[in-house]
C-alpha cells in the first residue's frame, strides 16, 4: 500500500480541502494531488470527489469505504516507525465508551500518562459492539464497555459498578441527596439515555414506553445542553453526575424505588500479544488502586 497517498488521502478528509492538506504536510498542492492520484490508481477507483470551483472536497462511497481502513493501516505504519526507532516500546490502545472513557477513567488516564517508563496512548472512543470488533480485530488492546456481548476470542470481566441518580436544575427546595418520589416526574420532561438493558426494563416499569420523553440522546455530555427548564430530569450514572453538579447548576438525587446499578466492563483478547503482557499488568495494577471494591 502506497503510504505517502494515505497520508495525503487522510489530511485531505481531515481538513476537507487539497490547499489546506498542502500546508499541514508541508508539501505543494501538486504533490498533494500526485499521491493521492496514486493512491486511486491502486485502490482502483476514485476516492475524493473533484468539484469545479468548490474548495470543500467530499468523499466518493468508496472513500467513506477506505477512510477507517486509511486510519488503522496509518497507526500500524507509526507502530512500525516506533520500533524501528527504538523508540519505548511500551504501548496501549484503549477503547471505551463515551460516558466511561469521559467520566470514570481520567483517574486512569492520568496514571497511564505518568507513569515511568513512558507508555505509548492511543485512546478511541466507541460503543460497546465496535469496541468488541476491535478487541476481537486486535487492533484495541483493551475496552471499556457498558454490557457484555458473547464472543469466543475475548475476555470479559467487571471492573466498576456504581449507583445510578436523579439529575435535575439546582433550586431553593431541592436538597442534594433527597428523595424524590418516582410519581413526582413526568415523562414528557424527561432527557432519556438508554444505560443498558437492565436500566430500561426497570424504566419501562415505572414510566409508560408508550409516553416516551421528548428529548433521547446517547451523549452524556449534551445533558447539560438540553436541561434548561426545572421541570426536566435526567436519570444518570454517579459518575456522570459528580462531573455535572460541579458548576453548581444542578443538583444529584436519589429515588425512592432502587433502579439496579449500571457495571462498567474490561474486555481483553483471550490470546494478547505476548508484548502486551507488561502493559496489561500495569493496567490491572492501576485498576485495582482506583476501583478497589
Amino acid at each position: 500500500m502506497y503510504f505517502p497517498g494515505i497520508e495525503a488521502f487522510l489530511a485531505i478528509v481531515k481538513t476537507e480541502n487539497l490547499t489546506k492538506a498542502a500546508e499541514a504536510l508541508h508539501l505543494s498542492q501538486a504533490t498533494i494531488s500526485y499521491r493521492l492520484k496514486t493512491l486511486e490508481q491502486d485502490m482502483g477507483g476514485l476516492l475524493v470527489e473533484r468539484n469545479k470551483g468548490e474548495s470543500k472536497i467530499s468523499l466518493t462511497p468508496k472513500g467513506e469505504n477506505f477512510f477507517y481502513i486509511a486510519e488503522r493501516w496509518e497507526a500500524l505504519w507509526r507502530e512500525t516507525q516506533v520500533l524501528k526507532n527504538n523508540e519505548p516500546q511500551l504501548s496501549l490502545a484503549v477503547s471505551a465508551a463515551e460516558s466511561i472513557s469521559h467520566f470514570v477513567l481520567p483517574p486512569l488516564y492520568r496514571m497511564l500518562n505518568q507513569h515511568e517508563p513512558a507508555i505509548r496512548l492511543q485512546i478511541r472512543t466507541q460503543h460497546t459492539q465496535e469496541a468488541f470488533d476491535s478487541i476481537e480485530r486486535r487492533e484495541m488492546d483493551v475496552a471499556f464497555v457498558v454490557r457484555e456481548i458473547a464472543s469466543p476470542c475475548v475476555n470479559v470481566k467487571p471492573f466498576f459498578a456504581e449507583e445510578m441518580m436523579l439529575l435535575r436544575l439546582a433550586g431553593p427546595d431541592r436538597q442534594e441527596g433527597a428523595l424524590v418520589k418516582i410519581k413526582e416526574l413526568e415523562a414528557q420532561h424527561e432527557i432519556f439515555i438508554i444505560w443498558n438493558k437492565e436500566f430500561q426494563f426497570k424504566h419501562d416499569e415505572w414510566w409508560d414506553p408508550h409516553c416516551p420523553s421528548r428529548i433521547h440522546l446517547d451523549s452524556a455530555g449534551l445533558i447539560v445542553t438540553f436541561m434548561k427548564d426545572p421541570r426536566q430530569w435526567a436519570i444518570v450514572p454517579a459518575s456522570v453526575g459528580a462531573h455535572m453538579i460541579q458548576n453548581g447548576k444542578f443538583v444529584l438525587q436519589k429515588l425512592s424505588a432502587p433502579i439496579p446499578k449500571r457495571t462498567c466492563y474490561k474486555v481483553t483478547h483471550k490470546f494478547p500479544y505476548t508484548s502486551l503482557n507488561q502493559t496489561l499488568n500495569i493496567l490491572d495494577e492501576y485498576l485495582q488502586l482506583i476501583f478497589k471494591e
